[in-house]
C-alpha cells in the first residue's frame, strides 16, 4: 500500500492469541486476522500449521523463536516498514507470556509502528480464574530455574509477596519444583492445574505439602500451572 506520496504506508504487526488446546477457544476475530495478514510469524510452524489447517487458512508462515529472535525480528521489521501485515503468535496461548516477542514489540513502539493485540486464551489467567485463591493481586513468575539450588534462591525471593503466584512447570521438575515450594515457602495452599482445556484436564487442589505427595506418587503429564496463595491468612 502506498501514501499519497507514492511511498509505502508501514503495514501493522499484530500479537494474537492462540488456543492454549481446546481449538473451540480460537476467536472469530484471531482467525480473521491470521487470514487475512500477509504473513505469520510463528513460534512452532509446525504447531501453528496445525492450527491453520483446522480452520482452513493459507496464510504463509515463518519461523520466530527464542533461537532467531535478534534475526527475525530484523526480518519482521523491514516486512512491516515495507507495508506487510504481520500477526505474530506463539505455539499456544497469548505470546510475550513466557514466549519470544518482546523484542519484537518493542523494536516496533520505537520506531513507531502499529501493535494490535488480539486477545483470547492465557494459561496464566486461566489458571487464576479457576483456582479459588485470591485473584487480586497476582505475580506471574513464569519458569522457575531448572536446578534446585537455583530455585529456591528464586523462590526465597518471591517468598515474601502480598500475593498470588503463578509458575509455569514441566511435567519432568514439577515434583522436584513443589518439593522446593513446600521446604521454601511452607504449607501454602495452591492448586496445580494440567492440561487445561484439553482432554486430560486435572486440576488438583491443597496445600504445597499435599500436592508435592501426589506429584511425587504419580507422573504429572502436560501442560503445568501451579498458582500458589500467600503465607497469610487472607487465602481463606
Amino acid at each position: 500500500m502506498a501514501n499519497s506520496d507514492g511511498a509505502a504506508e508501514a503495514g501493522r504487526l499484530f500479537v494474537v492469541a492462540t488456543p492454549i488446546g481446546n481449538l473451540g477457544d480460537a476467536t472469530p476475530r484471531s482467525i480473521e486476522v491470521l487470514r487475512s495478514v500477509d504473513a505469520i510469524a510463528a513460534e512452532d510452524t509446525r504447531r501453528t500449521r496445525r492450527l491453520l489447517t483446522h480452520f482452513g487458512i493459507t496464510t504463509r508462515l515463518f519461523s520466530y523463536h527464542d533461537h532467531n529472535e535478534e534475526r527475525a525480528s530484523r526480518e519482521v521489521l523491514e516486512r512491516i516498514e515495507g507495508g506487510e501485515d504481520i500477526a505474530l503468535v506463539s505455539d499456544a496461548g497469548t505470546p510475550l507470556v513466557a514466549d519470544p516477542g518482546y523484542r519484537l514489540v518493542s523494536s516496533c513502539a520505537e520506531r513507531g509502528l502499529e501493535v494490535i493485540a488480539v486477545p483470547g486464551p492465557s494459561a496464566v489467567v486461566a489458571a487464576l480464574s479457576i483456582a479459588g485463591l485470591p485473584p487480586q493481586p497476582f505475580y506471574f513468575a513464569g519458569y522457575l530455574p531448572r536446578k534446585s539450588g537455583q530455585r529456591r534462591t528464586r523462590l526465597a525471593s518471591l517468598a515474601d509477596l502480598p500475593c498470588t503466584v503463578i509458575y509455569y512447570e514441566s511435567p519432568h521438575r514439577i515434583a522436584a519444583a513443589l518439593r522446593d515450594m513446600h521446604e521454601v515457602l511452607g504449607d501454602r495452599k495452591a492448586v496445580v492445574a494440567r492440561e487445561l482445556t484439553k482432554v486430560h484436564e486435572e486440576v488438583l487442589r491443597g496445600t504445597l505439602g499435599e500436592l508435592s505427595a501426589v506429584a511425587e506418587a504419580r507422573h504429572l503429564k502436560g501442560e503445568i500451572v501451579v498458582v500458589v496463595g500467600t503465607s497469610g491468612k487472607s487465602d481463606g
